[in-house]
């Protein structure tokens, strides 16, 4: 079910959000609203497709209104206080209700959800991060995100482009954080925040331990930059080709990066 590609080199990328499978019986119980999955990272893996050589993927097809595979699995919010969406969402981005009446998982499913799609994808993303610290002294993870730039359910105004995030600056080397910046920030015509509304999910922050050697940084895209923010959400070629050049230096000095 977890689709892993294993790389050489010291950089893992983690994909939660790209997939769109949902199985039959959990099918039937999302509502119009649920059923368009409109919360899915669209076109993720393809955007990265092939930016760098020797990179470690670890990807879920399951889609995130099945499980999201990064929430913390205890179902602790990540950001208290401000409207986000829980381990097994009950509602998309902008609030409406994704299930029909009655659907909602009770706790005896989440716990099911979790041990059949959560489980298995962090099986697998620690076994890679394991893999590449053992060979190398220490992994990054770069997790992998997108999301329309404009949800006020979620944020006031318009999110800009590049949104990195470490939880403050905790999960991951200075230097990690700051050459990740610095790509964003000199992008021309894009815009770019570090620690802004996304702070790094909790992918990020449970696997960021820079003083163990694991390295952990958020990517969140805003999806203008490269395809269109409502349905069928077509990927823009031209659009993307420009983005893909700027995260292709991002990922190429990731994967270059030495502890000093």
């Amino acid at each position: 079910m977890i689709e892993v590609t294993s790389g050489s080199s010291p950089l893992v990328m983690g994909l939660p959000h790209t997939g769109t499978d949902v199985p039959p019986d959990i099918w039937a119980g999302l509502n119009e609203v649920g059923r368009a999955l409109a919360d899915t990272d669209w076109h993720i893996h393809d955007l990265y497709a092939g930016l760098v050589e020797e990179v470690t993927t670890v990807r879920t097809p399951v889609h995130r209104y099945v499980i999201d595979v990064n929430r913390d699995p205890a179902g602790v919010s990540l950001y208290p206080g401000q409207n986000t969406t829980t381990l097994v969402p009950l509602t998309d981005f902008d609030g409406r209700p994704i299930w029909t009446a009655g659907a909602q998982p009770d706790e005896a499913e989440i716990a099911r959800r979790r041990d059949a799609y959560h489980a298995p994808y962090h099986a697998a993303l620690a076994a890679e991060l394991e893999r590449v610290r053992a060979q190398h002294g220490f992994a990054i993870l770069y997790d992998c995100h997108s999301i329309r730039g404009e949800i006020p359910f979620l944020f006031d105004g318009p999110l800009p482009d590049f949104n990195v995030g470490t939880n403050m600056g905790t999960t991951c080397d200075p230097e990690i954080e700051a050459l990740t910046l610095a790509h964003c920030e000199a992008a021309e015509g894009y815009t770019a925040i570090l620690n802004g509304r996304f702070k790094g999910g909790w992918t990020t922050r449970h696997y960021g331990r820079p003083a163990e050697g694991l390295h952990a940084i958020q990517m969140e895209l805003a999806q203008r930059c490269y395809c269109l923010e409502q349905a069928p959400w077509t990927y823009d070629s031209a659009r993307a080709d420009g983005l893909r050049a700027h995260l292709s230096r991002i990922l190429t000095d990731l994967k270059n990066w030495r502890p000093t």
